[in-house]
């Protein structure tokens, strides 16, 4: 249950979409407000989501946040969160992107899930999400924060779309049949050089349970995942933060690479 008020979310939630519009960061809800819990986040999170969806925003998917152990201790929580995906911030392999339409962005490589079929909870089960699962893709995700400096507290992340950015996505999906999604591999470059490496397991133990975890999520709020939907299904690694003139490449077992380049502002480079 929430400890705000209708007319305190949608007040917070009003000023991260400022933040957002502005490029300018605001400070955490819960320096002032320190009892906020997910449940918070999640009441923004909603009127945030409908004021930029009235102007005209499309959700085309979800993100998953905080889908590994580590980071679940170390917000303190003990169940990952979301936030969604919209259309205009996908891009494709290769796609240049600018530092200077963020706020602090660090990417994260991670397994895009492609829904082939309608995916609804309760009771949804990894099983279920292999079922409607078109196939899996190679992605790197830009996540981003409204909150200065990254002072977050999983109310503050929530509210802000799960730190939502924009990702990038392979073009080759893959069907899933002949391999083990938690078994997928990844090596995540930058400029040529290692950075960090991972596995399907990293997220949630399972990039399918991620899958079944958010349809069951969702299913109180009367949300469906219609086919078609790009579910990101966390993280495999910790986040790098990024500048101008880095070129990031994410390499996976079966499902190939995916490759970012960044910029600044007009092709600014270091």
């Amino acid at each position: 249950m929430s400890n705000l008020t209708d007319a305190q979310a949608r007040e917070f939630a009003d000023a991260l979409y400022e933040a957002r519009r502005d490029r300018i960061p605001i400070p955490p809800f819960t320096e002032s407000m320190p009892e906020l819990g997910m449940a918070d986040g999640y009441a923004i999170q909603q009127h945030l989501v409908n004021r930029l969806v009235s102007d005209g925003q499309e959700i085309c998917g979800y993100k998953l946040g905080l889908t590994s152990a580590p980071m679940q201790q170390l917000l303190g929580v003990d169940q990952p969160d979301f936030g969604p995906v919209f259309a205009s911030t996908v891009h494709r392999d290769g796609s240049v992107v600018r530092t200077s339409d963020f706020i602090a962005p660090r990417v994260e490589a991670e397994i895009a899930v492609i829904l082939g079929a309608e995916l609804q909870g309760p009771n949804c089960t990894p099983a279920d999400a292999y079922l409607a699962t078109r196939g899996l893709a190679a992605s790197i995700e830009i996540v981003d924060s409204r909150i200065v400096d990254w002072r977050i507290s999983i109310a503050d992340t929530v509210a802000d779309l799960a730190s939502n950015g924009a990702i990038a996505l392979s073009s080759a999906v893959i069907p899933i049949e002949e391999f083990d999604p938690r078994l997928v591999g990844m090596v995540f470059t930058r400029d040529g050089n290692v950075v960090a490496t991972g596995a399907g397991a990293a997220a949630l133990g399972d990039p399918l349970a991620a899958v079944a975890w958010l349809a069951n999520t969702l299913a109180p709020m009367g949300v469906t995942l219609p086919a078609g939907s790009v579910i990101l299904t966390g993280a495999l690694h910790a986040m790098t933060p990024i500048a101008p003139g880095e070129v990031y490449r994410a390499e996976f077992d079966h499902l190939g690479s995916i490759t970012l380049r960044v910029e600044g502002i007009q092709g600014e480079e270091n």
